[in-house]
């Protein structure tokens, strides 16, 4: 029989489970604040309005039943702290009114505005706590979902309400225009965004270019340049090792050898193109095979070689606010990787001085691929799981887009605190993000197949609680919307 009271108990003060008449609109990821009389002691007045979050809902016996979580105590000055872990039984359940909602985005620093809450009876902003970025993010949705919309917002935010620097590897030209202001920005955001260093590289004759210096890189790295194997190459790799030593000098105390291969970093720091003729100079048979893979690949020849002007990297250490790396602007693929290799090669190189910078990786899956397939590939995967694994300590921390997340590595997917994730239909990405990130309620992640364009469900260390949003709007002109379909007249 359908009861029409309702009821909330908590035997442990951190969970309570509830029961509604099924009429009751309350339901997965709402607020809900319970009226609770406490034994009076020294430390507690007696009554008090505890605050939580349902996060299930079914049907028993007529009844909408479920559980959730506390979040904290309303205090009569309007702040809400962190509950006292008292158990209790109440009648007095309802929804949580916007003072409420506000109170506890007060309480943990949630100032940066990034859309409007879903579950809130009142118009409600949707704040994120910014000092919690300093873990790693991964913002998911299916395409027409708004993913990059939304990554947009984000940016927006994070460079009005905060002094993080930030480099944006974008690969289809979406960010390349955040420096040019939409007329409904507000004037205090727009004078803010004005008044910031944001440079974007681009390779179209008008901007910086976007280059690398192949040089500068790792040895590692530049073999993978060279699609050079240790073992199935020998004789080249080999060649191409005592190029580096030439470079260097050999160790104290080691003889010297009688002949050897032309430096890169001599030959081709400003004229690439001398590299071959100088390898075909030597006479070594290895020497020549290798000239003859720079040639047949035809890498030094690529646009991305810094020469006489400056890298990526040191754009960088210029100390701009934001750097927004074109990687669309780049022929190919491989051109695209090898930039983005020889950046984080850098970042992580550099990683002792301890400088704050949020790594942005659009189209993720592209750079950290769950299933590498070239050895560039491979190290520029290994790079991001080593910046995920260890960056945090070092002020170096990720933002990762995609439309997958299947096509993410999941050593990096398993680092991430904080998730963003809109429209996913995906049925094995649900259960992946499901596995992944425990601290998003199932029951919300199970509703993200039917958001609308822009809803989003944010969840994990920079949020209060688990929320569905919809996104706020844009203050910069968005770089990649889509294209319309031509229509008569």
């Amino acid at each position: 029989m359908t009861t029409e009271t309702t009821l909330a108990e908590s035997f442990d003060g951190r969970r309570f489970t509830y029961r509604v008449p099924r009429v009751s609109s309350i339901g997965p990821g709402d607020f809900v604040t319970i009226g609770v009389a406490f034994p009076e002691t020294a430390e507690h007045p007696g009554e008090a309005l505890v605050m939580g979050q349902v996060l299930t809902r079914a049907t028993k016996a007529g009844d909408a039943v479920g559980h959730g979580r506390i979040l904290g105590e309303l205090r009569p000055d309007g702040t809400v702290v962190t509950s006292g872990g008292d158990p209790f039984t109440s009648q007095d359940l309802a929804p949580a009114g916007a003072g409420v909602l506000e109170a506890l985005q007060a309480r943990e620093r949630a100032t940066l505005r990034i859309g409007d809450l879903h579950h809130s009876r009142g118009n409600v902003d949707a704040l994120l706590q910014p000092h919690r970025f300093n873990r790693h993010t991964f913002l998911c949705g299916q395409s027409g979902s708004g993913k990059t919309y939304a990554l947009g917002v984000l940016l927006e935010q994070l460079l009005i309400d905060t002094d993080l620097p930030m480099v944006i590897l974008d690969p289809n030209s979406d960010f390349v225009r955040i420096g040019e202001l939409l007329e409904s920005a507000s004037p205090g955001d727009a004078e803010r965004l004005r008044e910031l260093d944001v440079r974007v590289l681009r390779n179209d004759g008008e901007h910086h270019p976007v280059t690398a210096r192949l040089t500068a890189m790792e040895a590692a790295s530049q073999a993978a340049v060279l699609q050079l194997d240790p073992l199935t190459d020998r004789g080249e790799y080999n060649t191409f090792l005592r190029m580096l030593e030439s470079a260097t000098g050999p160790e104290v105390g080691a003889a010297a050898p009688a002949a050897r291969p032309p430096s890169i970093a001599t030959e081709g720091m400003l004229n690439p193109h001398s590299i071959p003729s100088a390898l075909r100079a030597t006479g070594e048979a290895d020497a020549l095979r290798l000239a003859q893979r720079v040639e047949n690949l035809g890498i030094l020849d690529w646009d991305v070689w810094a020469g006489v002007g400056q890298s990526v990297s040191e754009v960088l250490d210029e100390g701009p606010r934001a750097v927004v790396v074109d990687l669309g602007s780049l022929h190919t693929h491989e051109e695209q990787l090898a930039v983005s290799l020889a950046l984080l090669d850098d970042l992580w190189a550099d990683r002792a001085t301890r400088k704050p910078r949020l790594i942005v990786i659009d189209e993720a899956h592209n750079v950290v691929s769950a299933e590498p397939a070239t050895q560039l590939q491979r190290l520029t995967t290994e790079r991001v799981i080593q910046i995920a694994a260890e960056g945090r300590k070092f002020g170096l921390w990720l933002l990762l887009s995609t439309q997958r997340p299947s096509k993410i590595h999941p050593n990096v997917l398993s680092q991430c605190d904080n998730v963003i994730v809109m429209r996913m239909s995906s049925p094995a990405d649900l259960v992946e993000l499901e596995a992944v990130f425990g601290f998003a309620p199932p029951e919300l992640l199970a509703a993200t197949p039917f958001f609308h364009q822009g809803e989003a469900l944010i969840a994990g260390g920079f949020v209060p609680a688990p929320a569905i949003i919809q996104m706020g709007a844009r203050r910069t002109v968005e770089g990649g919307s889509d294209v319309p379909v031509p229509m008569p007249g």
